[in-house]
Parts: C-alpha cells; sequence; structure tokens
C-alpha cells in the first residue's frame, strides 16, 4: 500500500492524543533529537556549488530549478528520487521527462546518493528533484533517517559538479495528526535546515515568484 505523507488527515486544534503518548516529542526520542552533525550551522560548510530551492507543492520551485539549470550553460544531469507505483505516477515522470527533453542524462534512483552523485563530474550541473521524495522514501522503507540524512550531506560534499536541490516546506501547516506524517513532518524540517546551512543560495518559490533567502541568484 503506497502511503501519501503530504495527504494525511490533520486535526486544527493543536496536536492529537496519540502525540503525547508516542515518543516522538519526549526527550532522548531518536526523531527529535537534532545531531549536531547534521543541523550545526558552521561557515566552512557552506558549498559554492549548492543551490536550494524550497516550495509548497505546485509551487513552481522544480520548474524554477530547471531554468537555473538551463542558463548556466552547463552538461545537465537530473537525479529523479520517485518511486513508480501507479500509472498516475508513470504518467507523471513521462510528462517531466518530455518537458525537460533529450538534453538532460538522467538517474532514477530512490534511495543510494553516493550512487547518484558518485559520477558526476566538474563543469556539470545537477538537479535533485526532490529531497522530500528521496526522504519519505526511506521513511517508508523504516530506514535510519538521521543515518541516510547524514549519508546525503557527505555525498552532497564530495560530489564534485554544481548542485541544484530542490525540497518541500512542510512545516508551514497544522499539526498532523498521524503520527507517521509528524514524523515526516520533523525529518523534513531537519533535512532543509541542513541542506541550508550548506547552501551557497537558498530560495522560497511561492506562486512561481523566487525570494532569495541567502546568498544571491546568477
Amino acid at each position: 500500500m503506497v502511503v501519501s505523507l503530504l495527504q494525511i488527515p490533520v486535526r486544527i486544534c493543536g496536536a492529537s492524543s496519540d502525540m503525547a503518548g508516542s515518543g516522538l516529542f519526549q526527550a532522548g526520542s531518536a526523531d527529535t533529537q537534532t545531531s549536531a552533525t547534521i543541523t550545526e550551522l558552521r561557515v566552512e560548510d557552506v558549498s559554492a556549488a549548492v543551490t536550494f530551492i524550497l516550495g509548497g507543492a505546485a509551487s513552481g520551485k522544480s520548474a524554477f530549478a530547471e531554468s537555473l539549470c538551463f542558463s548556466s550553460g552547463k552538461p545537465k544531469a537530473y537525479w529523479a528520487t520517485s518511486q513508480i507505483f501507479d500509472d498516475e505516477m508513470r504518467e507523471k515522470v513521462a510528462k517531466h521527462l518530455a518537458q525537460r527533453g533529450a538534453d538532460w542524462t538522467t538517474h532514477e534512483e530512490p534511495f543510494d546518493a553516493a550512487k547518484a552523485l558518485g559520477d558526476l563530474v566538474e563543469g556539470q550541473i545537477c538537479l535533485i528533484d526532490c529531497a522530500t521524495m528521496w526522504l519519505s522514501n526511506h521513511l517508508l522503507a523504516d530506514h535510519d533517517l538521521e543515518a541516510e540524512t547524514e549519508t546525503l550531506l557527505q555525498a552532497i560534499d564530495a560530489c564534485r559538479a554544481e548542485i541544484v536541490i530542490v525540497s518541500n516546506e512542510t512545516g508551514l501547516g497544522i499539526v498532523p495528526e498521524n503520527a507517521l506524517a509528524r514524523r515526516f513532518r520533523e525529518a523534513q524540517g531537519r533535512l532543509n535546515i541542513a541542506i541550508a546551512a550548506r547552501a551557497r543560495t537558498v530560495v522560497q518559490v511561492t506562486a512561481g515568484l523566487p525570494l532569495v533567502l541567502k546568498g544571491s541568484l546568477p
């Protein structure tokens, strides 16, 4: 069964009754403790080769990220993190492939960051679309999210190509009623913080309009 983490019923008035007993927000919980190795903001972590694009669903963030890659003039690679479970997703992937055109090298890899980024070379630009889907793949596979996040960050740091990363901003809404969705929201927030700390440029896209939060656009 495929679970959509972004379409789970929520309760408007704060936390649900199962939240307190779930262990998700208790001191010492692995899902709520922020690792210093992941979220510590240090100047030396900032990469001149990473641009981070945030936005809500259907906000125009992917189209904006693609436009940055096109305007770079560099050979373009695309790390597709989605898994194809049904016809709807298959049609969506086919549509995106057609929109990008033949001058992109596509790497379809739902889990392994090192595999997706390891063969890229200096002078290329790679679009990762998206970090949210990559994270949800690991969550639904019951992997260690903190360890996988650290692995992703290491792969980004080691990558020789310029990177543009797309991710969803999932923390602006009301508290999800579903425990899995709450865990996902917290993990997504930590991942976004970690990537933003490393990025040279961070952009929030709303209604197709970019707002630069850090650095500057070319």
